[in-house]
C-alpha cells in the first residue's frame, strides 16, 4: 500500500507536483493535531476545577496550548509536503519556525501564569512569580535553539553568554546582589506586605516587596525604597509576626507613697481594659529605686495590631488614676552640695 501511494503524484499549477502519500501524511498530521489540541484543552479545563494549582492549570493556559498544538500540526503538515524545506542559516525553515513558536508560547504561558499568580495571591507572590517566569523563559530559549537546529552553535552561544554575564556581573554587582537577596528573602519570609517593621534604620508598614527592593511606608507618611541586599543583611524587627506583643511601661512614684496601693490601682486599671490579655498575666513590680522616684515596671500583653492603642491607654489611665488618688509622680530632684560653706550677705 505504501509503494502504491508513493508512486502516485498530484500535479499542481505551474508544473509542481505532490506525492499522494505526503498529502495523506499531512492530512493525518492536521487531524491528529486538532483532536489532540481539543483533548488537552478539555483536560486542562477539567483540571482547573479540581486542582489547587489554578495559577498554572487554567482556561487561558489551556487555550494557549491548544493553539500551539494546532499550529504545530499545521507546520508538520507543511513540512511533510516539503513547503518549509528552505535552508536558512544552516537549518530548515520549519525547524526555525517551530523553535520560535515554542519560545513564544512559553513566553505567553509564563506571562499568563505570572499575572494569574499575582491576581490570586497578591503582591506577596511577586518574587516567586518572577522566578517562575524567568526560569521558564530561559529553559524555553535554550530548548528552542536546539529545536531550531542551532544545537551545534549552542556551545558558542553559552560561552558568549557566560563571558557577557561576567562583564555585566562586574558592572551590575548591586543589581545582582539585590536580585539574589530578594530570592533568599522569599524563602526566609522575614516579613510580608502589611507588616509593621523596623529595618534599615526605618520604621513603618511594608508597602511592597519586589525582586530588587522593598518599599516601606513610614509612620509619618513617607515612602522609603530599601534595596533588598540591605534589607536581607539588616536586623529586621517584625512588630506583628506573632499575634501578641508585650507593652512595657515605667511609672515613677514618690518615695513616700504606698507601693502596694499603687500596684493594686494599676492592676485594677489593667483588669478593666478589654484588650489587655489575661494570659500571659500582666506583671507589675518595683523595677528600680531611682534618683527622684521609685520606678514601677508595668508589663502587659496585647494583640499585636492593638499594641500602640493599648500602650497609650495604659499611660493615660494610670496618670488619671494616680492623680485622682492623690499619688505623686515626682519631677526630677537634685541635691546640690558645695565643698565650702556658702556665705550669703543680706542687705537691709
Amino acid at each position: 500500500m505504501v509503494e502504491f501511494f508513493g508512486n502516485q503524484t498530484i500535479s499542481l499549477i505551474g508544473g509542481a507536483s505532490i506525492k499522494l502519500d505526503s498529502l495523506v501524511g499531512a492530512a493525518v498530521s492536521v487531524v491528529i493535531g486538532l483532536i489532540l489540541a481539543e483533548v488537552v484543552y478539555r483536560w486542562i479545563l477539567a483540571l482547573s476545577k479540581s486542582t489547587k494549582y489554578v495559577w498554572i492549570f487554567n482556561e487561558d493556559t489551556g487555550k494557549l496550548l491548544r493553539n500551539f498544538i494546532i499550529i504545530g500540526s499545521l507546520l508538520s503538515a507543511f513540512d511533510t509536503l516539503g513547503l518549509l524545506s528552505i535552508t536558512v542559516f544552516g537549518s530548515t525553515l520549519s525547524k526555525i519556525i517551530a523553535g520560535f513558536l515554542l519560545f513564544y508560547i512559553s513566553y505567553l504561558i509564563g506571562k499568563k501564569v505570572q499575572d494569574y499568580w499575582l491576581i490570586r495571591e497578591g503582591a506577596e507572590a511577586q518574587i516567586k512569580a518572577k522566578i517562575f517566569y524567568y526560569t521558564l523563559v530561559t529553559l524555553a530559549f535554550f530548548l528552542a535553539l536546539n529545536i531550531a537546529g542551532f544545537s551545534g552553535r549552542l556551545t558558542t552561544v553559552i560561552a558568549a553568554a557566560g563571558i557577557t554575564g561576567i562583564v555585566l556581573g562586574f558592572s551590575a554587582q548591586t543589581v545582582i546582589a539585590n536580585f539574589i537577596s530578594g530570592i533568599f528573602m522569599y524563602f526566609d519570609k522575614p516579613l510580608k506586605i502589611g507588616d509593621p517593621v523596623e529595618v534599615g534604620g526605618y520604621s513603618g508598614i511594608v508597602h511592597d516587596i519586589r525582586i530588587l527592593s522593598t518599599r516601606i511606608r513610614t509612620w509619618d507618611g513617607l515612602l522609603v525604597r530599601i534595596p533588598n541586599e540591605k534589607v536581607f543583611n539588616s536586623e529586621i524587627k517584625n512588630l506583628a509576626k506573632y499575634p501578641a506583643r508585650r507593652v512595657d511601661v515605667i511609672v515613677g512614684i514618690a518615695y513616700r507613697e504606698d507601693i502596694e496601693r499603687v500596684i493594686r490601682i494599676i492592676r485594677e486599671i489593667l483588669d478593666d481594659m478589654p484588650y489587655v490579655l489575661a494570659e500571659p498575666e500582666p506583671s507589675i513590680f518595683v523595677d528600680e529605686l531611682g534618683d527622684s522616684s521609685v520606678n514601677i515596671a508595668v508589663r502587659a500583653w496585647a494583640p499585636s495590631e492593638k499594641w500602640f492603642d493599648v500602650r497609650t491607654q495604659i499611660l493615660q489611665r494610670i496618670k488619671e488614676a494616680l492623680d485622682e488618688k492623690g499619688i505623686e509622680i515626682p519631677f526630677p530632684q537634685r541635691v546640690n552640695w558645695f565643698a565650702e560653706e556658702l556665705r550669703v550677705k543680706l542687705e537691709h
